[in-house]
């Protein structure tokens, strides 16, 4: 068992620990990543756009259920200045009760799902994939315990294990064909041998408890991240919710794997860079100048990244889905070139909560949540009626809109207006606009041959295009951008005013 209280912030070796965890963190999260997207892209070339399609009307159930699986509750143990025994008692009791009972009403839900749906098979691997609630007590726990003490080199090796485990067991299955089943099997394998490496690591063999007195404190935390939880559940659930109902299971799966490989950044890399931003932020609130210029200055960078990624992205979707997922999977194309015009203002949207969060006005990122919530079901019902091809173009007129009113409800308190963001963004978008233009014209010329032969030339073009017109239209961003790759120093103090090419 791990020690009840946190470190005191005086202690000598508390920054070689932040250090040691951020190395490990960072180091094993990367290593995970690229071998559970290998897999994933070894198991998509084998199964079929059908088993997908029915893998994506479970995973909406998963997570519209998950949302209440209590690791708001490990949060108050994670932040708590004192954790005592009883506390942590307390709480495995109240996380077995509720993912207990989450699993029960998924088993009840199973029949229920399979008739809206419209496909039996759902029934049967939802009764199945009701196992991950009874792992999650048993991993939820342990790595708050781990991360209270900044230890984050067990579970990082851990999440490396069960990465190597998850990937074992889906190409042993796709390989066996399993079919559909191979995307129900291998998370479970993945949150199982989580579990088990976790308690063995931890030596977390306690007695839970459900005796909840004191416990108020407790739930209180958990039920504020519920709420927000709630409403972003809705809001990025909502497509394949309804698109379940209405499409068939092979367009159904063209539409969530080419979501997948389109949000892939905003999904992957820029909540950690929120994370990051939210305590630099805070930082920050005493001096609303500096929070605006640094708010200013992540949006440009971020932008500079997101903006020729995705506009490249749509221009080259025809190779770029051939090469990754094979030639079963070159009607999806069309949806990647639509949905990638959406993400950047995807991307732009999400870089609003930390700074938000920061001000300490969380009611900011609620209320646009509660927005989104409302506008992404009835986009998506409206777009369904056009079919699989409107619930793609269906985003691209969502997430302007989401945008919008997150900029109306949050830009009098990060102190920055429409032209200082519009300026903000310039660079990365003009940039990547020309860019794809280039890589179209280039793409129309060149002669058949090996699609990925055809990717790799597409590639190289869109990036000597992409810093040449950077140069040409936004010069001190490039060479912003690249003080900050090579930069040995400290970053120098925010400037007392802002200028109009970096705001």
């Amino acid at each position: 068992m791990l020690n009840e209280t946190a470190p005191p912030a005086s202690d000598t070796t508390f920054g070689n620990r932040v250090r040691s965890a951020v190395f490990w963190r960072s180091g094993t999260q990367i290593l995970s990543q690229v071998i559970a997207w290998g897999a994933t892209l070894a198991v998509i070339r084998i199964l079929n756009p059908e088993d997908y399609g029915i893998f994506a009307m479970t995973q909406v159930i998963l997570v519209f259920l998950s949302f209440m699986n209590g690791y708001g509750l490990v949060s108050s143990i994670i932040q708590a200045e004192k954790v005592e025994t009883i506390q942590i008692r307390q709480a495995f009791g109240m996380l077995l009760l509720l993912n207990g009972g989450i699993a029960i009403l998924q088993l009840i839900l199973a029949s229920v799902a399979a008739d809206y749906y419209r496909q039996p098979l759902v029934a049967d691997l939802l009764r199945v994939q009701a196992l991950i609630y009874l792992a999650t007590p048993f991993m939820a726990l342990p790595e708050a315990l781990l991360t209270r003490d900044l230890e984050f080199k067990k579970p990082a090796i851990i999440n490396l294990v069960s990465a190597v485990v998850g990937a074992v067991t889906a190409l042993y299955c796709a390989y066996n064909d399993y079919g559909v089943w191979t995307l129900v099997y291998a998370p479970l394998a993945i949150f199982w041998s989580r579990a088990i490496c976790l308690v063995i690591a931890v030596k977390f063999y306690i007695l839970p408890t459900f005796n909840f007195k004191g416990a108020g404190a407790m739930f209180g935390f958990g039920a504020t991240l519920l709420a927000s939880h709630l409403f972003w559940t809705i809001q990025s659930q909502s497509d394949i919710f309804i698109a379940g109902r209405y499409l068939d299971p092979h367009d159904l799966g063209l539409y969530a794997e080419a979501l997948f490989l389109t949000t892939i950044f905003a999904a992957k890399f820029v909540p950690p860079l929120n994370e990051v931003a939210f305590p630099a932020y805070s930082r920050l609130q005493s001096d609303p100048r500096a929070l605006a210029w640094s708010f200013l200055k992540a949006i440009r960078l971020v932008m500079l990244i997101s903006c020729p990624l995705y506009f490249g992205m749509a221009v080259t979707a025809y190779p770029l889905v051939e090469t990754l997922f094979g030639p079963k999977w070159i009607d999806m194309s069309p949806f990647v070139a639509i949905l990638a015009l959406a993400m950047p203002v995807m991307t732009l949207q999400i870089l609003f909560t930390p700074a938000n969060n920061a001000l300490g006005r969380p009611q900011v990122t609620a209320r646009t949540n509660m927005f989104g919530a409302v506008l992404m079901p009835v986009t998506f019902l409206i777009a369904i009626q056009y079919g699989v091809y409107g619930l793609a173009w269906g985003w691209v007129i969502a997430f302007p809109l989401l945008t919008i009113f997150t900029y109306s409800q949050s830009h009098r308190h990060i102190g920055v207006s429409a032209r200082e963001i519009g300026r903000a963004v310039w660079p990365g978008l003009s940039a990547s606009a020309a860019m794809a233009a280039i890589v179209y014209g280039v793409d129309q010329l060149l002669p058949a041959m090996i699609v990925y032969m055809r990717l790799v030339l597409l590639v190289a073009t869109g990036g000597l295009a992409y810093v040449g017109m950077l140069y040409v239209l936004a010069r001190p961003t490039l060479i912003e951008a690249i003080r900050l790759i090579v930069r040995r120093k400290p970053p120098q103090p925010v400037p007392a005013v802002l200028s109009s090419e970096q705001a």
